[in-house]
């Protein structure tokens, strides 16, 4: 059995912030839990804002084919769901914790900090949702078929 190289960096570490790697987290809907995955492979965390990055997963949103489904939902909010090497939420939707830190864009707060001066690092999984629908959803926290 081979030995584990306690030396050798950590996926996460290696890129630089000005390159990093993040995965948008898309929610449809809560209940049924209509999500995609976007990844996107290179992106600058201490130049982009969240609105830059929310402006940017609207536009991929309204013109890649295969999110085609995604594009009648008013998304209006972004929230870290997990970091690198973090735990994770054991709901597989959202992460309920800690609004007020985990939120980094809603229609209530929008902040001209960077990504990276918010936290966010390479790697990180952001959810990306309507924010109306997140609260009601919290507050129920019914699963449908």
């Amino acid at each position: 059995m081979e030995e584990m190289n306690v030396e050798e960096p950590l996926t996460s570490n290696v890129r630089p912030a000005t390159d990093s790697l993040l995965t948008i987290r898309i929610i449809k809907s809560f209940p049924y839990r209509n999500v995609k995955n976007h990844i996107i492979p290179s992106i600058n965390l201490k130049e982009t804002t969240p609105k830059q990055l929310f402006e940017k997963m609207v536009n991929i949103i309204n013109t890649t084919g295969g999110l085609r489904p995604y594009r009648n939902v008013a998304y209006d909010t972004l929230k870290l769901y997990t970091k690198a090497h973090g735990t994770k939420s054991m709901n597989l939707v959202i992460n309920f914790d800690n609004d007020d830190e985990f939120i980094i864009l809603s229609p209530n707060k929008d902040d001209n900090k960077s990504l990276w001066d918010m936290g966010i690092e390479n790697e990180t999984e952001i959810s990306l949702f309507k924010l109306e629908d997140y609260l009601a959803y919290k507050e129920n926290p019914e699963e449908k078929w």
